[in-house]
């Protein structure tokens, strides 16, 4: 195989739950992932079941080595930053109550006041 060291039993049974049980896509995947690997199916299959890259593969099971179950796990500050704070949501929610047939007023209202 290439990166991974032997998973235990009890790793396993964990990864498995994880498999079957996370609300994360990303999270089922990479376990998913880790217990094929482990049953020895190699690379380039691994890259082929999982539509990945083999540097996306690398990075799993570098993270995997280094940080164990946390690295099943997308780190914070991942994406976009939030346009609108939590009273900006909160007003613009309003206006679409007020006109929800209406959304390029509320839309136009938005650009009016914050741009």
């Amino acid at each position: 195989m290439m990166f991974i060291r032997k998973i235990n039993p009890l790793l396993s049974k964990l990864l498995q739950r994880i498999h079957r049980q996370s609300r994360h896509h990303q999270v089922h995947q990479r376990a998913h992932c880790l217990i094929l690997a482990s049953q020895g199916v190699k690379k380039r299959e691994l890259m082929n079941i999982f539509r990945i890259s083999y540097k996306t593969l690398y990075k799993w099971f570098t993270r995997w080595e280094l940080e164990g179950m946390i690295g099943l796990y997308n780190k914070p500050g991942r994406g976009e930053e939030a346009l609108f704070n939590s009273s900006q949501k909160a007003q613009i929610k309003d206006w679409a109550k007020q006109e929800p047939k209406q959304l390029k007023n509320v839309s136009q209202k938005v650009q009016e006041a914050w741009g």
